[in-house]
């Protein structure tokens, strides 16, 4: 059969088992915590492989490939960072309090959750504006990713893979909501495993193996095979931190801590995501091993479509294919129902129409007006995006971690968090971000670094100089 066939039938069975996973979710709904928190009633392993679905999407394999493909195996530090504080203590340290306390507060989103928790209006709407702007930029970087990949093994034009994918998405978060974003991650995952799995096993075979891999790459450039290597200290150091303990701030993935049924199930769940997120390691490796085989690629988020069409069969290139379709997929449906859930919950019931009763279907209905709308912004913005992959996302990480991360991550341990303090840190965090990224990342660090030490110093120093919440508030916490 010719190839491009074999692509079509196997991405087409494959979208349509997703549209069907919207429709059959869609007759699941009754109200608005369906929709945007399948009721609080999610299991360990469709938790946790969505998380991991949702945190390692086509950024990673693409785009984590790209700085493979660039900086070495030096970039195999951020994988390892990513699996122990993007994924284990993330979910040890921060899983069971969230659980615990969003249920307490009656919070369905990150932004009431801020509200709620610091008898903050003002929270709610600062962040609830910076993710919905800032998430869209992630979006991007996601669509370029599966853009890419249907540009070289389809061969078919950048831009009708961006619509392809971006088009699919947007209807099925549009019928089924999280529920849907839940189920279809689930599955997603398991394709991600398996397809970058067989990736990087051919890759190795490939090259001959893991050491040889080492070898010619320090013939290429010793600096390929060490640490920090090209990149240096503060890059290497800048990303590993922004892309794992990123995560704790990030809504689409601290959100499964809201959903999930009970603190109890977390324990599972812990070990079940972090088995998973060792799968972060494989596309940095496959990335450095195409830096052998193709050392002048014209692009190096063309490494890992390159590498997939060269090492594997047609029938596992179109299996890869799935795979980076699942990644992206997963995690652009993601952040569609939280810039959905930040528009609709947030900015337009509890602020533009608070006090005012509006019926359950009805925001519904516009929830999954707003997933298509979002959507296809993303989309438009994404036929001719910006930088490499990996540079948009840390971008768009940096920006909404800084005002996001010490809220949620203070706001569950410290009783002594304050109004002030929180909303101090949102706004100085953030700002920082955006300046230091502004300067293009003086002395070699991103904006996450500045972003996320005046957010904690703001944080601290105006909690600890302003009037404390009420103690009946602080008890209710427990």
């Amino acid at each position: 059969m010719n190839p491009f066939w074999v692509y079509i039938s196997v991405i087409s069975a494959y979208l349509a088992i997703l549209i069907l996973i919207g429709v059959i979710t869609s007759k699941k709904l009754g109200d608005i915590e369906d929709f945007y928190l399948a009721g609080r009633r999610v299991g360990p392993w469709v938790t946790a492989f969505s998380f991991v679905a949702a945190y390692f999407s086509s950024v990673l394999i693409i785009g984590g490939g790209g700085f493979g493909y660039k900086y070495g195996m030096a970039t195999l530090w951020i994988g390892a960072i990513n699996v122990l504080l993007g994924c284990t203590l993330a979910w040890i340290i921060l899983g069971p309090r969230l659980r615990e306390l969003t249920k307490k507060l009656n919070a369905i989103t990150v932004p009431s959750f801020f509200s709620n928790r610091y008898l903050a209006p003002e929270t709610r709407i600062y962040s609830a504006t910076i993710i919905s702007i800032f998430l869209v930029v992630y979006c991007v970087s996601i669509l370029k990713g599966m853009g890419n990949i249907l540009e070289v093994l389809m061969e078919i034009p950048y831009y009708q893979g961006v619509l392809i994918s971006g088009l699919v998405i947007a209807v099925y978060v549009a019928l089924g909501g999280y529920l849907a974003v839940l189920w279809t991650s689930f599955v997603q995952a398991w394709v991600m495993l398996f397809g970058v799995s067989l990736l990087t096993i051919a890759a190795l075979q490939k090259v001959g193996g893991y050491t040889a891999a080492n070898t010619k790459l320090a013939a290429i450039n010793p600096e390929l095979v060490t640490t920090p290597g090209v990149w240096g200290w503060a890059g290497l150091v800048s990303y590993c931190l922004i892309l794992s303990f990123g995560v704790w701030g990030m809504p689409q993935l601290v959100i499964r801590f809201y959903s999930i049924k009970s603190k109890e199930v977390l324990r599972l769940g812990t070990v079940l995501a972090s088995i998973g997120g060792a799968m972060a390691l494989l596309p940095y490796l496959s990335g450095a091993v195409t830096r052998v085989l193709y050392p002048n690629l014209p692009s190096p988020d063309h490494a890992i479509p390159t590498l997939s069409k060269a090492v594997l069969p047609t029938w596992g290139s179109a299996l890869f294919l799935a795979a980076v379709l699942a990644a992206g997929m997963s995690t652009f449906s993601s952040v569609l129902i939280i810039i959905s859930s930040s528009l609709i919950k947030d900015l337009y019931q509890d602020w533009l129409r608070k006090g005012v009763e509006t019926p359950e279907k009805r925001l519904i209905a516009y929830g999954r007006l707003s997933s298509l709308i979002v959507g296809g912004i993303a989309l438009i913005v994404a036929l001719k995006p910006p930088a490499l992959i990996l540079v948009l996302t840390a971008f768009s990480w940096a920006v909404i971690a800084s005002a996001c991360l010490w809220p949620t991550v203070l706001g569950v341990y410290w009783r002594g968090a304050t109004r002030a303090g929180a909303t101090a840190s949102m706004v100085g965090g953030s700002i920082t971000a955006l300046i230091w990224l502004a300067l293009r990342n003086p002395f070699g660090v991103h904006g996450f670094i500045p972003g996320i030490l005046v957010g904690l110093i703001l944080f601290i120093l105006v909690s600890l100089s302003t009037k404390k919440l009420p103690e009946e508030h602080l008890e209710k916490l427990g």
